[in-house]
Parts: structure tokens; sequence; C-alpha cells
């Protein structure tokens, strides 16, 4: 389903209509990859929108930008009043955002020396992002390719160019009758999904993993570790193992996208497409710790 257009895209200071949003076709990002990103997300309140760990979001978001050698010509606070005058000046309430760095148009050699960095801030009402089915659970893939190593990247960084993995193996799950896919570590053990942070529920205890196993540290699934935590649940962080996810009595993703969605039934093609299993996970439906998390959430 193509985005649904809002009126405008903030770019470089300006409100541009959503139409006329335009970049050259040899913009260095575009080419290589030399991006960087955040996905928020706004909710209803009886105030009005609320833009969620909005501070949080612009702290990573700089941090990308100093990994891929950026130097951003706006700052955290710019960024935060810029995202709140898009989502104000679109009319939305519920909604999705977008800040995007990038390295545009100067130079197409791989170091972008003439190629300055521009800020580009869209935003666009957005429902579930794995179907209508998400709540119910979803079915997953697990990769038998391995996720990028913490020891090639600074994995706290969203670096546009590390995506493309995500996108070949997104399609490569949904060729596979799944919805989403899952990516084991060089370790072997579970890392992520392309987009999304994942956690295991066994004997009520809550368990995710960390930057050390290949993942991204999302910042929702911070707020699900506090959530967990103040609703009495023993939260634990470490290594997963393929044993452990697929014998878990529930499972579920977090994502600032996917939010909260169970994991209900996995496809194991670890070893490779000719070796497939197919697993029920738990009793095949949404657990009740993840609903609560999810309820919370």
């Amino acid at each position: 389903m193509a985005l649904p257009e809002m009126e405008f895209i903030w770019m470089d200071g300006e409100l541009v209509p959503w139409a006329d949003a335009k970049v050259h076709v040899l913009t260095h990002a575009l080419h290589y990859g030399t991006s960087v990103f955040e996905g928020i997300r706004s909710y209803a309140t009886d105030r009005g929108p609320a833009v969620f760990r909005l501070p949080e979001h612009a702290d990573r978001f700089l941090l990308s930008a100093s990994v891929v050698k950026m130097i951003p010509p706006y700052g955290k606070g710019e960024v935060i009043r810029s995202v709140k005058q898009t989502v104000r000046e679109n009319d939305l309430i519920s909604c999705y955002i977008r800040p995007l760095f990038f390295y545009s148009y100067g130079n197409l050699g791989l170091v972008p020396k003439a190629s300055p960095v521009h800020l580009v801030i869209g935003a666009w009402e957005w429902g579930a992002y794995l179907g209508d089915k998400a709540g119910a659970g979803v079915s997953v893939y697990i990769l038998p390719w391995r996720r990028i190593h913490h020891s090639q990247l600074d994995m706290r960084a969203k670096l546009g160019g590390t995506y493309v993995q995500s996108t070949i193996c997104g399609l490569e799950a949904r060729n596979h009758g799944c919805d989403e896919a899952v990516f084991l570590n060089l370790e072997g053990r579970i890392a992520e999904g392309p987009g999304e942070n994942i956690f295991i529920v066994k004997n009520g205890v809550v368990r995710t993993n960390d930057r050390s196993e290949s993942i991204l540290e999302g910042i929702t699934r911070t707020s699900i570790i506090e959530i967990a935590r103040d609703l009495g649940y023993t939260v634990e962080i470490g290594p997963m193992t393929k044993a452990d996810f697929l014998a878990a009595d529930e499972l579920f993703f977090t994502g600032t996208a996917v939010e909260v969605v169970p994991i209900v039934k996995a496809l194991d093609g670890s070893n490779g497409p000719e070796a497939k299993e197919e697993h029920r996970i738990g009793t095949g439906e949404a657990g009740p710790v993840t609903k609560k998390l999810r309820e919370t959430y």
C-alpha cells in the first residue's frame, strides 16, 4: 500500500508540499545508503497528540549521524521542534514520523567529500505494520543468513544502508509464506527481526538480548523492559538460543512500527530452505504476558 499523502514534508527548515519534496537522482545516499533515520510515533491523548519518547529518538538520531561521520546542520532542539511542527502542520494526531539525515547531491565517490548533509521529516497515518492479524499473532521465518555482526558496525546506529539486508530477508520470509523474518547472529543465537527486537516469555520470566547479540537496542524495547518490571515481571537480559526461542511459552516482537506483536508460529529455515521445520509457539495463540504488555504499552 502506498503512503497516504499528507500536506507537507519538512525539508531543511521549510515545509514543502508533499508532491514537491524531491532530491537529485545522483544524491549520494541514493547510491550508497549513506543516510540515518528514526521511526517515531505520535499518539492521541486528552491533551492532543503526544510524540512518544521524542528526546530519546533525537539523541539516537544524532548518534547515528556521528557514526556515519556526518556533521548535522541541526541539533537536538531543532530536530525536536521540527518533528513537532511537521505533526502539527499536517494536522495529525496518531501518526508515524520519519526524520532522515542524508548525504545529498555533490560527489559520487564513496567518501562524500562534496555532498552536504540534509534533513527531511515526513509524517503520515500508519496502522498495524504487520497487518490486521498482528494482535492475534504472526508467523516468522528463521533465516539461513546471519545478522550483521556487532564487530562489523556500531549497532547503536540506524544506518540506511544496513537496512537492505532487512528488506531482502523480509521479502524472503514472505516468499516462504511467513509474516516476518528472524535473524540469528554469527554465533547462531537469536538476534532480532528485520526491524524489531524479540522477547521470550518462559515460566513467567520475560527475556530479551542486548547489543552484544548484534541487535539495535530499540526504544520500544527499553519501554517494554521498564513496563514489564513495573508490572512485577522478572526481566532477564542475555543471550537467547534458537532452542530457547522455539520452546518459549510466548514470543513477541517490539518496535516503533510494530509496537508489540505476538509470534505464534515459526518456520525454521536456519539450516537451509530444504530443511524447513514448522513449530508452534506455546499454545499457538497470543499469551497472557504478551497481551498484558501490549495492552499496557
